[in-house]
């Protein structure tokens, strides 16, 4: 069966779909540049090579242009293109394309696993590359005018004479212009003159004219490279800023000349080069003027970026472990070799010089190879959405790092084997190969050379080195240890989700953006520049700040040790300046945020060792880093280690921020640990144990699984029962660790089975009476050996013969002051209860009634007896296994009942819900804490197309393998054959019940591929359902509203929202609300029970049995009974505060008059119309519509002083 289409939406902007590139005549000698960061300093241009710019920017033709403006606002992608029919079909008076490499595209539009991972897949992505690629129709029509405008001006700019420092900046500030010197600013008594001289070229460079330009929501930037001439420079300028200084003199000289020409008016600014102040560049919008010059429709910014010439400086004087920041009044050649390298300087420097050589080597890759323009693509679509960019700040792994990587790796290498890409690979190939490359190879531990030899690098370099031989340049320069450190994290991780044999994982790639830090990380560290001792206005501030990162960093990482996996530092984007004004500095009040990725199995680690005290070096080095916390301690073992102990009395301070506190306070400045800002596992403190403090998820229900153990024993031990006992079982949220309160409030169900025996009765209701039989006895053996121990026997569904009719309540008392007592509601479990009932679900005689009666009754016992058996012990073990997974799962359920849904919802779909995120978290790891967990949770609800999607939770992809005597068919690994079952089943469900009456959610698992289990009846219905995904939405968005407001308006703790904000219930939706008296909702009770005692009234609470009776859910219950369908009720199971109802307009709208409605009803005259004079007629004109007033009245009287108030609102 074909897969259901699905139409998925990128985050992108309408504004940016294409024009038709312009002929390489049209644009002199130039390429275009799209990158979606910021700039790309090393994009490339089409200087000195004619032939590539006819080829790269050669027109798609005008007959195209009404079809392109046509598609500029679809934003959709579609599984299933319309590429697949048409690609075999060449246009009419068009020649069929040739391909240099068959083995791209193989017949009958079948592709192995290797070339595209499924031919779903290849759809998806042809799909994607066609949505983001720009159009190249007439929309950057204006943008090209522009830049061809700017050629003209640039080129007929006046030369300058050369000049001292202090003539130039007169000169300059003469036109309004402010020269964009990097600091350190050039010395006052410079001698070396600056000059002014026609540029030797004026390129367009980049992606445009390749096509491989994406769209982006900040609109396109187009590149133009300003080659500067050689006769500026001298030999010494490479050292000590002075080729930087000679640079930004140039550009501010083509800023005054633009700005001076009195035909055309831009609006000028500057801005960094990737965020790097060496190298300025000079930002060209449009004016909004509607004149010729404006190109505000194309939606696009030009910058104008300076190139050095080639040749200008010798390429050895720039290598990595060179020095070229020399002391004052030293230029010599003699003793620099023992002066600090200077890499990440002349890796700058470096890439003003490889402008045209990366053009060639960009070129033939695209020449070379098909799919190397497709790949490139799919390398910037996944950089964006991972956050990554060219800029220092975003990474500095962006557009051009991406492709030049690629081609690079395509590249001979001699002594190195075979290339690791081949130019015959498929963009799927290049794109998941360039992932491995990046995922196997630590370059901050071990360089890669391509073609290169008897390269040095400096040992203090701490950038990771990919070290382009032939031109000279460590791409990679721009790179940290902790930037590269995520980009290794994320390449593995999407190569592991590409590896998934069952599910595609396109929107896991591809879509999803994975840069939230709510969803990546699990504390944050907010520190103001102030505190880390660093003042903006100093002019070394630049180098500074790097040093105290680069310290930040290494002394969280090695203090944290082994409770992270990802420490990441950030500092908010820089942004561009007036040409007028000099470069604004950081504010002293902005942050530096460090972002903390744990490991739940040693974050809350309350001891670290050491070194033995027999080594003493690593011993002496172990107390210097820790100070007074550093103490000498004997362990159980006989060891004798260094170690550090750690408080968790506070629990308000977290063992991580204790650890990140300390040790910065150390180690960088002591007003750290009164300025900071510390968040971790925010939401946690919602529930009760939800916050990892020194121990696991699960130890909170300890006692009750201590209890329960104890009560299986001792049951087991008796010897008076007729028969033997085969097995008792967990059946209940609080023995699966998923209960929200920890506390127990109402008995926890098991479930107990006998061996088999044949002395069982073969009727369905001698059965119901043997069990109870049973129950009384096990009662009476049970009270009587064990004291400690009470017993009643309940009745239940005495209506219903067919279902269980009895259960056993026993209550296990402690006897210990202190020590709570445990309930727990034993039923039996006979399996010839089923047989029986699938007998008369077959029976044809039986009238349909008793056959729909049988269908419950069954399901019900399937459910009861068996799936949640299975489920429980699943559960259990996964959350043994993922530390978060029972607070996450405890808050998401906390989440669903202040959002007054947990009446509606199962709660073993909520906990599907949250183990579908820990066990397939693509596109991030598996959540660390309680709060991702639950926000990642509440994301993919946000995104479920429940109405054509199904929930499909594969519990094999751990080793959590279902029971053997769980009764389950799909109890083994998930399997495609399992997948294709579920998705036949879910679109049954569809055709058959397509209004949704029935089966509104599908949620089906490799151990219950049935899918209604827990959503079977109408439960919930569509209108909860959707409110569901309504809600889930509302907190997504409020996550990424809050993290992009945090991006722009740097305060403390701007980045996180209001915990509480997200659980409170929005009663204004509802019809109405009945509010619960507060001595009798359970929140009050919960509330006084948190309350400190007197140690002998806390010891009475404990053993006491006398508990309230949960009056205001009985009274719920009850409205749900009298009222049926008419009214829709929606509680809170923890706290009965309120409760709200909506009125369902297809019962109680105006209807027909009879007799018993159902509901309070008063008489109206009928419609007017044709209607009305048919009831006349018939004798009928009196209709009937629901009394509302008198509805309220009723529930008041029922509830009596249960209810304080109703509140209609509307």
């Amino acid at each position: 069966m074909a897969p259901a289409v699905k139409r998925r939406k990128l985050e992108h902007e309408e504004g940016n779909s294409g024009s038709d590139a312009s002929s390489a005549e049209d644009i002199a000698n130039g390429a275009f540049s799209s990158d979606d960061d910021e700039r790309d300093a090393n994009d490339v241009s089409m200087d000195d090579l004619e032939d590539a710019n006819d080829d790269a920017t050669s027109t798609d033709g005008p007959a195209e242009e009404d079809d392109d403006e046509e598609e500029e606002n679809e934003q959709v992608i579609e599984a299933a293109p319309k590429q697949q029919r048409d690609a075999a079909k060449p246009k009419d008076g068009e020649k069929p394309k040739s391909h240099k490499h068959s083995d791209v595209q193989l017949q009958d539009g079948v592709y192995t696993a290797e070339t595209f991972k499924s031919n779903v897949f290849k759809l998806q992505v042809d799909e994607l590359l066609d949505q983001v690629k720009l159009k190249y129709g007439k929309k950057e029509a204006p943008a090209e005018n522009a830049m061809r405008t700017l050629k003209s001006v640039i080129e007929q700019i006046p030369s300058r004479e050369p000049q001292l420092l202090a003539e130039a900046d007169k000169s300059l500030k003469l036109s309004n212009v402010t020269i964009p010197f990097p600091n350190p600013h050039p010395p006052t008594d410079a001698r070396y003159k600056f000059q002014y001289e026609r540029p030797a070229s004026i390129n367009v460079t980049g992606s445009y004219p390749l096509k491989t330009a994406t769209r982006a929501e900040e609109g396109t930037v187009i590149d133009l490279v300003v080659t500067m001439p050689k006769v500026i420079f001298q030999d010494k300028d490479y050292l000590n800023y002075r080729y930087f200084y000679k640079r930004a003199f140039y550009l501010a000289c083509l800023a005054a000349g633009i700005k001076k020409s009195k035909e055309h008016k831009f609006k000028l600014s500057f801005d960094r080069l990737n965020g790097n102040q060496l190298q300025p560049i000079l930002v060209i919008q449009p004016n909004g003027s509607g004149d010729g010059d404006d190109f505000s429709s194309s939606k696009c910014r030009i910058n104008i970026l300076l190139a050095a010439p080639e040749g200008v400086f010798l390429d050895a004087k720039l290598l990595p472990k060179a020095n070229c920041i020399r002391p004052k009044g030293d230029e010599t050649e003699t003793d620099h070799k023992t002066l600090t390298p200077t890499p990440f300087y002349n890796s700058s420097l470096r890439s003003d010089a490889t402008i045209t050589p990366y053009l060639k080597l960009l070129h033939s890759s695209t020449a070379n190879c098909d799919a190397f323009k497709d790949a490139c693509v799919l390398g910037r679509v996944w950089l964006k959405q991972r956050g990554f960019g060219s800029a220092l700040r975003k990474g500095g792994f962006g557009n051009f790092e991406w492709a030049a990587l690629m081609a690079l790796l395509m590249q001979p290498n001699p002594g190195a084997g075979a290339p690791p890409l081949s130019s015959g690979y498929s963009s799927y190939q290049l794109f998941k190969a360039t992932l491995q490359f990046l995922a196997r190879h630590d370059l901050s531990k071990k360089a890669y050379l391509i073609q290169a030899r008897d390269v040095t690098f400096p040992k203090s370099g701490l950038a990771p080195v990919f070290f382009d031989g032939a031109r000279g340049l460590n791409i990679l320069f721009k790179m940290t240890p902790w930037s590269f450190a995520q980009l290794r994290l994320e390449a593995k991780i999407t190569v592991d989700t590409l590896g998934d044999a069952l599910f595609d994982q396109f929107d896991s790639t591809f879509i999803l953006r994975t840069d939230l830090k709510n969803y990546r990380y699990d504390a944050t560290l907010e520190l103001p520049l102030g505190a880390l001792g660093l003042d903006p206005a100093q002019e070394d501030y630049e180098e500074k700040l790097a040093g105290t990162c680069q310290k930040v960093h290494s002394t969280v990482v090695r203090a944290l040790s082994d409770r992270v996996t990802a420490v990441n530092l950030s500092l908010r984007n820089h942004q561009t300046w007036k040409i007028s004004s000099s470069r604004p500095n950081d504010n002293v009040h902005d942050h530096l945020v460090i972002n903390i990725a744990t490991d739940p199995a040693n974050a809350n680690r309350t001891v670290d060792h050491g070194p033995s005290a027999e080594d003493k070096q690593e011993a002496a080095s172990f107390r210097k880093f820790w100070g007074d916390k550093s103490e000498l301690r004997r362990f159980r073992d006989g060891s004798i280690l260094e170690s550090v102990v750690w408080s968790t009395k506070d629990a308000s301070a977290s063992v991580l921020e204790q650890i990140v506190l300390y040790i910065l306070a150390k180690h960088i400045d002591i007003r750290i640990s009164e300025d900071a800002s510390f968040t971790y596992d925010s939401f946690a403190q919602l529930i009760s144990s939800g916050r990892l403090q020194g121990q696991s998820g699960i130890s909170a229900f300890t006692p009750i699984m201590a209890a329960f153990t104890q009560m299986e024993k001792d049951i087991r031990e008796l010897g008076e029962l007729p028969l033997s006992v085969r097995h008792i079982r967990a059946a209940d949220a609080q023995l699966r660790y998923s209960s929200v309160d920890v506390q127990q409030i109402s008995p926890a169900s098991i479930v107990l089975q006998f061996e088999a025996s044949a002395r069982w009765p073969d009727d369905l209701c001698a059965i119901q009476r043997t069990k109870i039989a049973f129950l009384l006895k096990l009662s009476e053996l049970l009270s009587t050996s064990h004291k400690n121990y009470k017993t009643e026997v309940g009745l239940e569904n005495p209506s219903q013969p067919s279902q269980n009719q009895a259960f056993l309540d026993i209550t296990l008392r402690s006897g210990k002051p202190g020590v709570p007592d445990f309930a727990f509601r034993l039923r039996i479990h006979h399996d010839r209860e089923a047989t029986l009932l699938e007998r008369q679900l077959k029976d044809k005689t039986l009238d349909a009634q008793s056959r729909e009666s049988a269908a419950v009754a069954l399901a019900l016992h399937n459910r009861d007896f068996i799936r949640v058996l299975s489920h429980t012990q699943t559960v259990q073990n996964l959350c043994t296994r993922h530390t978060a997974l029972s607070p996450a799962i405890r808050l998401t359920k906390r989440w669903f009942d202040s959002h007054l849904l947990s009446p509606h919802i199962a709660p073993e779909l909520i906990e599907l819900l949250v183990v579908r995120t820990f066990l397939q978290p693509h596109p991030w790891p598996v959540p660390s804490c309680a709060t991702t967990g639950f926000l990642r949770t509440l994301a993919w609800i946000s995104r479920w197309d429940w109405r054509h999607t199904p929930l499909i939770v594969n519990f094999s992809s751990t080793a959590s393998e279902a029971p053997v005597d769980s009764g389950t068919a799909g109890s083994g690994r998930m399997k495609a054959e399992d997948i294709e079952k579920i998705q036949t089943r879910f679109e049954a469900w569809r055709r058959i019940d397509p209004a949704m009456n029935r089966v509104v959610l599908f949620a089906a698992t490799n151990q219950d591929t049935d899918g209604n289990t827990w959503t079977d009846r109408g439960r919930p219905e569509k209108v909860v359902a959707t409110r569901m995904t309504a809600l889930a939405k509302a907190a997504t968005a409020a996550i990424r509203a809050s993290e992009a407001t945090s991006a722009i308006d740097d305060k403390p703790g701007s980045a996180q929202v209001t915990a509480e904000s997200f659980f409170v219930p929005q009663l204004q939706d509802f019809d109405f609300v009945i509010h619960i008296a507060s001595k009798y909702s359970q929140a009050r009770r919960k509330k006084r029970s948190d309350e400190p005692k007197f140690k002998n009234i806390e010891m009475q609470q404990a053993t006491s049995q006398s508990k309230p009776a949960p009056l205001a859910r009985l009274f719920a219950e009850d409205l749900q009974s009298i009222y049926g369908d008419a009214i829709l009720w929606f509680w809170d199971n923890e706290s009965m505060l309120s409760i709200a109802g909506l009125w369902n307009p297809a019962v109680t709208a105006q209807r027909t008059f009879k007799v018993k409605p159902g509901w309070n009803s008063v008489p109206i005259a009928s419609r007017v119309g044709e209607k009305k004079e048919a009831k006349e007629k018939e004798g009928k004109s009196v209709d009937i519509l629901t009394n509302k007033e008198a509805v309220y009245n009723e529930m008041k009287r029922l509830g009596g002083e249960l209810v304080s108030k109703i509140e209609v609102n509307r």
